[in-house]
């Protein structure tokens, strides 16, 4: 019976074990959420807490939650190392990126609409 219980125990040590290495060191999960809009009309923004962005710090995890509500518009973010469409022109709907940026200057912008749909943060 004591061998068992031994067994057991270990045995949920180990589920336990594997359960955090699964969440990481928290990483994704603890990632401070910055939300990306683009359309429905001509427009393209960074918030986080209802605060337009214009400063992140640099390696820290940011969630990029982008709603991209018109099939005329995309969302394409762009600075040091960095150079990714996160939604294309035909997609609408959300995305969500997590990612740790360097330190530098940043651009966002609706590429179809360049000239009017843009933006930028800084990140030190």
């Amino acid at each position: 019976m004591r061998k068992t219980f031994r067994t057991g125990s270990l045995l949920v040590a180990a589920v336990a074990a594997a359960a955090v290495a699964a969440t990481g060191s928290g990483s994704a999960a603890t990632a401070k959420t910055v939300n990306g809009t683009v359309g429905p009309g001509f427009t393209i923004g960074l918030t986080m807490h209802g605060k337009r962005v214009t400063k992140l710090k640099a390696g820290t995890a940011y969630r990029f939650v982008i709603s991209d509500q018109a099939d005329i518009h995309d969302f394409h973010l762009s600075g040091p190392g960095l150079n990714r469409v996160l939604t294309s022109v035909e997609f609408t709907g959300t995305k969500s990126f997590v990612l740790r940026l360097k330190k530098g200057n940043y651009r966002f912008v609706c590429d179809t609409h360049f000239s009017i749909m843009h933006g930028s943060f800084r990140v030190s």
